[in-house]
């Protein structure tokens, strides 16, 4: 395996959608395409960093990140969410989802940011760094069930930031659905 990240460029959004359909299988693939599509065409969303695994050429995994604020909070903060993360199924479990969130991880400190946040697998995030959200003073933009509230999670990308800051998550307006926010 030859593994290449970079920027996804527009003319790479249909394998894009391709990767996301097959990684998320016929019960969610089309309702997360559909996000990811909104969400790269959502101005709102924006600046948002859209990386791309490659293997010879080939499309084989994809992260996203979208801008986010801090409601209630007193200081301007650089924030974006983790949205989704897609691995082909032929090369899950080689670690590339992992490559993946580092490579945007590194990607958006260079950039400025601040704070990451996701709601995803607490077993899964946890080993890239992530932590509750919720005990940390950070509010989902919509309520997460109780049984799944660990299943929000935050990531300092800047040292102390978490010490300052505390409030409620808004998103882009393509992910400021419920629907969206369920584990």
């Amino acid at each position: 395996m030859t593994l290449h990240m970079h920027q996804a460029k527009s003319s790479e959004t249909e394998a894009i959608l391709c990767v996301v359909r097959s990684a998320f299988g016929s019960k969610q693939g089309d309702e997360v395409a559909k996000l990811i599509d909104d969400l790269l065409r959502d101005p709102t969303a924006c600046p948002l960093l859209s990386v791309v695994a490659t293997d010879n050429d080939v499309l084989v995994g994809h992260v996203l990140f979208t801008t986010a604020n801090l409601e209630q909070c007193p200081q301007a903060v650089s924030a974006s969410i983790l949205v989704s993360l897609s691995v082909c199924p032929d090369f899950q479990n080689c670690g590339i989802g992992g490559m993946l969130i580092a490579e945007g991880l590194h990607r958006l400190r260079e950039m400025g940011g601040e704070l990451v946040f996701v709601l995803g697998y607490p077993e899964y995030y946890q080993k890239h760094g992530f932590s509750s959200a919720t005990v940390k003073g950070y509010v989902a933009p919509y309520p997460i069930a109780p049984e799944h509230a660990d299943a929000w999670m935050v990531q300092e990308l800047q040292t102390g930031i978490m010490k300052r800051t505390s409030g409620r998550v808004a998103c882009a307006e393509a992910l400021a659905d419920p629907k969206h926010w369920r584990e």
